[in-house]
């Protein structure tokens, strides 16, 4: 799949296992690219929203990286690469993480490489997700 006016190709070789909707491999051909800090499930004013709710926390994080890929004139079907965290232990809570993310409106974000970890702590207190994305930007 090419998107045109930014060149990414994304390629699943064949003898790779199938994904649930991201590819093996992101090739940009040309242009810049932008490098978002790990977005956070903190309001405008700095504060956590939806303490000990997932859910909550990944939209806040969807809306905060809608916001910045707007600032740098791009959108989620710019992204080339994806790391997603989420702070458990338990493969249900990271599928649902997952299920969460795409269904959002940054969900062709993940149809690019991308990689979803487990971890045991994030930075703020209460924290449960954080997303960090790589973007072409378009020409």
């Amino acid at each position: 799949m090419t998107t045109a006016k930014t060149k990414i190709t994304r390629i699943n070789p064949a003898p790779l296992h199938e994904t649930p909707g991201y590819h093996h491999i992101t090739v940009v051909e040309t242009g810049r690219t932008a490098y978002l800090a790990g977005q956070c499930p903190l309001d405008g004013s700095g504060a956590l929203v939806g303490e000990g709710d997932l859910e909550r926390q990944i939209d806040q994080v969807a809306a905060n990286a809608m916001t910045a890929l707007a600032a740098v004139g791009a959108g989620p079907l710019d992204v080339v690469r994806s790391v997603i965290y989420v702070r458990s232990d338990e493969q249900p809570a990271l599928g649902a993480a997952w299920q969460r993310l795409t269904d959002s409106p940054l969900g062709p974000a993940f149809t690019t490489a991308s990689t979803l970890l487990g971890v045991a702590q994030l930075g703020f207190t209460g924290q449960l997700v954080e997303v960090d994305l790589t973007v072409a930007l378009p020409d």
